[in-house]
Parts: C-alpha cells; structure tokens; sequence
C-alpha cells in the first residue's frame, strides 16, 4: 500500500472538477468539517483562487496549505492545495460547459493517478464534472469510470452507489437505453455482482453479502411475456455467481426489489441499466450518496451529483455527497493499510 505520514492516517487525493461547477465549494465545506480531517489527510487538486473564494462566501477561515502542483512531496499538513495558478480561473459569469473547464478537470485526474502511482497517496476522491466541457477539449471519455479504467489496464470496472439504507452496481452505465440490450451478455451481468460481492466482503466488512438482482424487463418478464433477456441471460449469471460461492437471488422485478433491499433483506442490489439503479438512490439520499469505482487497483469515491452550474457563486452547495466520499474513502484505505500485502486484494482486474 502507498505511503503516507507518520501517524498512518491515509493520504487522499480529491479532484476539484470543473473550475465553472460546485467542486471547489464542496470541497471547502466537507474539508472544514474537524470530524473529516481528522480521518485523514488530503491533497487538494485545483485551483486555490477558486477554493478561497468559495470559502470566503460559506465564511471559512484557510484551514490549507498551499502548493505548486509541481511541486507535489509527501506532506506533514492536514490538508494541502496543490494550485494550478498558470490557468486563469473562468469569469463569474462563466458558470457553464467550456472547452477549457474541460481541460483543467481533466489535468487534475491526470496529475491525481500520478501521485498514487508515486505513492504520495492512498485514495482518490473526485469533484464532478462536465461531460459536455470534456467533450468540448477534446477528452475520448465519457466519464471518471471510463477514465480511471483505462489509466490502470483495469479489465472489469463497475459503478456502484452507496448509500446508509442501499448500495447498488449497474451491469450497464453510460449508453442510449436502446443500445443496452445489444451489449447484454451474461458477463456484463456477472460482472457487477462479482465486483460488488468483493466489495461488500473486503470493503464493508460483510462476511456473507447477500445480493439482489434485477430483472431488465417490467416484472422480470413475467415468465417470458415481456422479453427472454431474464432467462437467456441474468438467470445463468446468477447461476455463474452461486457456482462460485455468491449468496445471489433473482432475477427480481426492480420496483420490489429496491423495497426488499430497504428493508435489509440484500445487502446489495444490480441493477440492469443506469437510471434503474440510479432513481432510487438520488431519491432516497440524494445528498448522502457516493460514486464508488469497482475494478481499480485502489478506492476511488465521488460526489454523486453534477456540477450544478446555476447555483455556482451562491453559497447554496451542499457538502453531504462529498462528505460521504471523503469519509468512506478514508475508512476504506485506513483498512486496506491495516492489512498485510498478503491480505489485500487491490488489483480486481
């Protein structure tokens, strides 16, 4: 595990997102929380112009150190500012999608799996984005998950959501809901709930996860009335999963399902396609939820909101989705940091 001060708390790295968005006022308000800096310690890639001025409007007194991004070293400061001072920051009326919003933000992921890769950190958390600005500069990802997967040659990634009463992976993410079934396969089923089993019993501490998954069609087909895909395809997923020792049930209709799961009968749902995993998470804790990445050689959480660029310079963000990140990536990698190389399964490719 990669290195970090010497009181062994983990070292974390967060993203500020786009310059335009919420990032640097999230961040500022989770950051200031005693509680949260007490878990770790924190490199801050973004622009410091943007993060003191944020902080100036929730009326936060600098709590961070500031550093030249290339200048980047193990630090003894609780939280450190590592400042990309050579870009200008956008206009106050500049609250929206650019070409060079997209740049900056994805120079600070860039420069963020640098530093674990020179084991001056142990976690990443990421600020939200713009898929428009990156588009706009030019960047070939439609998102972090994409992104993060490529940087690391990780063969399986999968996107889970974690809330206090739910935690969800999705066998599909970003595509046209009409293109989902091409892509549909019994691997792309298996995949999340293998991940997410890894997860829940290496991760959360759960000895035995039980898991449930959903059904792509209305009533899980209904016996085939509605589509064969839950017979053709989840079922023997589901049979993969149990012949490799996964407590998996289903597949089950969605709209019971996400009750079932509430009421703590699954410890973990999969859901078939984006917005069915996805609607039931924003309802119940649309400001607790967190963005967790499976696959990767690390843990890496985001905020599970958008950048919210009509709100940006009002001082109306709310900090819980970051905070969430913030403190479930520090639980995660102090554990990890606990374990013996021995123990630890990092690489899940």
């Amino acid at each position: 595990m990669n290195t970090s001060n010497g009181n062994n708390l983990p070292v974390i790295a967060v993203t500020m997102g786009d310059p335009a968005g919420i990032g640097a006022e999230v961040i500022v308000k989770a950051l200031a929380d005693p509680e949260i800096r007490a878990l770790g310690r924190f490199v801050v890639f973004g622009l410091n112009e943007a993060i003191t001025y944020a902080g100036d409007l929730a009326e936060v007194d600098a709590f961070w150190w500031r550093d030249q991004h290339d200048h980047l070293q193990h630090y003894e400061h609780p939280v450190v500012v590592a400042d990309y001072d050579e870009y200008n920051i956008l206009g106050a009326d500049e609250h929206g999608p650019t070409k060079q919003g997209g740049q900056i933000s994805y120079q600070f992921l860039l420069d963020a799996c640098e530093a674990y890769r020179r084991n001056l950190v142990d976690a990443v958390v990421t600020g939200p984005i713009s898929k428009i600005s990156w588009r706009e500069a030019g960047v070939k990802y439609p998102g972090h998950t994409e992104f993060f997967a490529d940087q690391f040659r990780a063969k399986r990634v999968t996107m889970m959501f974690v809330a206090e009463k739910l935690r969800v992976s999705l066998a599909t993410i970003h595509m046209p809901l009409m293109d989902v079934r091409n892509c549909f396969t019994i691997g792309r089923v298996f995949q999340p709930i293998d991940l997410m089993h890894q997860a829940l019993t290496e991760w959360f501490g759960i000895p035995k996860p039980r898991i449930g998954v959903c059904g792509l069609n209305p009533h899980a087909s209904d016996d085939g009335r509605f589509g064969d895909e839950e017979e053709r395809i989840i079922r023997p997923a589901i049979v993969m999963a149990r012949d490799a020792g996964i407590e998996a049930e289903g597949p089950f209709p969605a709209d019971t399902l996400f009750v079932k799961a509430l009421e703590g009968r699954y410890d973990g749902v999969v859901a078939m396609y984006h917005d069915q995993g996805l609607i039931p998470i924003k309802l119940l804790a649309f400001d607790s939820s967190v963005n967790v990445t499976l696959g990767l050689p690390f843990i890496r959480t985001s905020v599970d909101h958008g950048t919210a660029f009509d709100i940006v310079g009002k001082n109306k963000a709310n900090p819980g989705s970051m905070k969430h990140a913030l403190k479930l990536a520090c639980q995660v990698a102090a554990n990890q940091k606990q374990k013996s190389p021995a123990q630890r399964r990092l690489n899940w490719r």
